[in-house]
């Protein structure tokens, strides 16, 4: 285990619980709106670090009959995301540890978990998600221009930030479905601060 997934998993784990246990949920659905508005067809979707289920829980109240699951690193967020929903698939675990099926959910997603991860595990970490996918790709991330190292909780490499989208595009063969931008000065409550996203499709 890398510091990065020690962190997550072990140092910060219940105080990034107490964070993400109150937002607003007609917000949240309508950020998930906002994101899902080009696409189509969603039958199931996977949660790459779902924490306690923020994104779950708007997503049941925008898409309830799409099936879910979820991929958690943490083991106390996952005793507690899996005590309040059912999921299809429910996996603690990294994502590169994961041995969930490929080419296997409509929609795989991160919120706030790329930029967590160290720039010489990204790609192996994208071919993983692009992997799982067998249709959209969505990514909710911090950008920047160039590739950067934000100080996080007094530490350098914790938080890293980049242009994900255009990362991506340059290493996997897909669509742009669509891109935008939540306002954190709007959406902080719902929990997307200054958050930008975009939607992918694999080529068939």
């Amino acid at each position: 285990m890398n510091k990065q997934q020690n962190f997550w998993k072990n140092e910060y784990s219940k105080e990034y619980i107490d964070r993400n246990s109150n937002f607003d949920l007609n917000l949240g659905i309508k950020a998930w709106s906002k994101m899902l508005r080009n696409t189509n067809d969603i039958e199931n979707l996977l949660e790459c670090g779902s924490n306690i289920g923020r994104n779950i829980e708007f997503l049941e109240n925008l898409l309830p009959d799409t099936e879910k699951s979820i991929l958690e690193l943490s083991p106390d967020a996952y005793e507690i995301v899996t005590s309040r929903y059912k999921f299809k698939d429910a996996v603690n675990s990294s994502i590169l540890d994961s041995d969930l099926p490929s080419n296997n959910y409509d929609l795989v997603f991160t919120t706030g978990v790329l930029i967590h991860i160290h720039p010489d595990d990204l790609l192996d970490n994208l071919t993983r998600i692009y992997n799982l996918s067998k249709k959209y790709i969505l990514f909710g991330e911090m950008f920047s221009r160039h590739p950067s190292f934000v100080n996080y909780k007094g530490e350098d490499d914790l938080l890293f930030t980049r242009d994900f989208g255009r990362y991506f595009i340059e290493h996997f063969d897909v669509e742009i479905v669509d891109y935008g931008f939540l306002w954190g000065h709007y959406y902080d409550i719902a929990g997307f601060d200054d958050c930008n996203f975009w939607v992918f499709k694999k080529k068939d």
